[in-house]
């Protein structure tokens, strides 16, 4: 009895750059990190090697990069992975040392450089769920679980979290991004000491807003300056308010939303309770109170918006790829602050270009959500294209044929279905409490049902104290909203007793804007608080 056996030979060809510069390369994702932006940054920032030797200064950016995709391998077995798939061509062996100082010798600076180049919108505007009518998407949020080494240098730089039963274990990182949420891409981070709140750093984040955009946010960022500055950019916003606020009533809208004014911003507030069942029968109830400059009820329906703010959470769950995903929950491996700059920089530059091949993918197929992307499928076709030193410089065939667009969209999720579960902080040792009385399931379920039903009674028009007397006054004034009202006259209709204390509260809503004080103890509303005139019936909805 014979058997034959065939074979056959395979062979590759890797196309990098040549000499040195050799290593320096990203796999797939050089297309998105190309060798020439690579040298502009570093020309930019100064920081281009003197002397041509075995370590470039181009070939220690797509070190650093490297050193991301990898977090948990040393310096020498990143090193390996990028030389691997360049077999036959001459490469040095650096030591660890040497890679230590090429890292120390780039510094932070070309790298943030090389991310706020890349920190752009990713999405086409016509691909599905990235704009709401012509605004694109963005929210603000901040996370403060990267922890550093627990080492002097780094405890001087961001110190550590205290706790009721003492210090945290490791100092924190607070991140602060703006992003997509269609894509999930970043458009500009802001990092340093987790004692910087939320708002300080979307503070230096304010000017990447524009006119094109819709600013989705939560609680943390009600304050009026804050929204003031936001109105200032000349973008819209759909923000949470807390539930403590009173914002006084101007005008009621037909669907229920209210008009108000936060230091003399015209915003519209919209109250409605959200209602869902669950697969297991259960009925969850919650409140929300949004605040928008969209202040047209039949261009932008209260309804519309509040089903909007879900996509809000999409940066969660970009904060979940940057942290669980592409770093695996590790603490950062940089010892010293600049180190840690660089890391952190870098880290935010890999994850925003592998957004981008992510885009570049799901765009190729028409009417695709980028929802349906994973992120971990293109985080592992990138990491193999690295070893096997694929795709590194542009073919004429494109980036439809990519590895990382291929694996991408052989792996496209499944619509997403709408779930819900009680929001739980997965650490042993937690500053935040637990909430037991919490009515969200404990475990994921599917939502058959959700209700929304829109508060015809604004929250503020109760005699909620000082909040309902003022509303109560400047609905009063309406009923004559050309006259003069004297505060004696006002009183008295409305029953106050006390005269001095009421002319004190007039004195503080003139300051505010919502009266104007023509004589001693003498007002007007101010127009802003007049009802809004009809606009043209022949605009049309864009």
């Amino acid at each position: 009895m014979s058997s034959q056996f065939s074979t056959c030979t395979l062979t590759r060809t890797t196309t990098v750059a040549a000499g040195a510069f050799a290593p320096g390369h990203l796999g797939g994702l050089t297309q998105h990190i190309p060798f020439e932006l690579v040298d502009d940054v570093l020309e930019e920032t100064k920081t281009v090697q003197v002397r041509v030797r075995t370590l470039p200064s181009r070939v220690g950016i797509y070190f650093v990069l490297a050193l991301g995709l990898f977090p948990s391998l040393g310096y020498r077995r990143v090193w390996d992975k990028l030389v691997a798939g360049l077999s036959g061509i001459d490469h040095c062996l650096p030591s660890e040392a040497a890679l230590r100082q090429l890292r120390r010798r780039l510094g932070p600076e070309p790298v943030e450089a090389l991310f706020d180049t890349l920190a752009v919108p990713l999405a086409r505007p016509t691909t599905p769920g990235v704009r709401y009518r012509r605004w694109r998407t963005v929210a603000f949020d901040g996370c403060s679980s990267l922890k550093a080494p627990d080492l002097p240098r780094i405890r001087a730089l961001l110190g550590k979290v205290r706790h009721h039963w003492g210090m945290s274990g490791y100092p924190a990182l607070r991140l602060t991004v703006l992003c997509e949420t269609g894509t999930r891409g970043l458009l500009g981070a802001v990092f340093g000491p987790s004692e910087n709140g939320e708002t300080v750093q979307a503070a230096g984040l304010l000017p990447r807003l524009t006119p094109q955009m819709l600013l989705l946010a939560d609680r943390a960022f009600d304050g009026d300056d804050f929204l003031r500055a936001v109105a200032d950019t000349g973008s819209q916003f759909l923000v949470r308010l807390c539930a403590h606020r009173r914002p006084a009533v101007l005008a009621v809208l037909p669907d229920g939303s209210y008009l108000t004014r936060f230091r003399g911003l015209r915003v519209r507030i919209i109250e409605a309770d959200i209602t869902l069942t669950t697969s297991s029968g259960q009925r969850i109830t919650g409140r929300y109170r949004l605040a928008t400059t969209l202040l047209d009820h039949r261009y932008d329906p209260a309804e519309d918006l509040i089903r909007l703010y879900h996509e809000r959470w999409e940066i969660e769950s970009a904060f979940y790829s940057l942290r669980h995903t592409l770093l695996t929950g590790r603490v950062l491996r940089s010892q010293d602050p600049r180190g840690l700059e660089q890391e952190v920089w870098a880290l935010l530059t890999l994850y925003q270009v592998i957004r981008m091949a992510m885009a570049e993918a799901v765009e190729s197929v028409p009417g695709t959500d980028p929802d349906r992307a994973s992120f971990t499928v293109a985080l592992q076709a990138a990491r193999d294209q690295v070893i096997r030193a694929d795709h590194v410089l542009p073919s004429s065939s494109s980036f439809a044929t990519s590895g990382i667009s291929i694996a991408v969209q052989s792996a496209l999720l499944q619509p997403r279905r709408a779930r819900t579960s009680a929001r739980k902080v997965k650490c042993p040792t937690s500053r935040y409490p637990a909430n037991p009385t919490s009515e969200h399931p404990l475990t994921s379920q599917n939502v058959t049902s959700l209700a929304v039903e829109i508060r015809t009674q604004p929250t503020s028009s109760a005699g909620h104290g000082r909040s309902g007397q003022r509303n109560q006054v400047l609905q009063h004034m309406r009923t004559s909203p050309h006259r003069s009202w004297h505060a004696r006259e006002l009183a008295t209709a409305l029953n106050l007793t006390h005269y001095d204390s009421f002319c004190v509260q007039l004195g503080r809503w003139t300051r505010e804007g919502l009266l104007i004080k023509i004589a001693n103890a003498t007002y007007k509303l101010a127009p802003e608080c007049l009802l809004p005139q009809p606009a043209p019936t022949d605009s049309s909805r864009t």
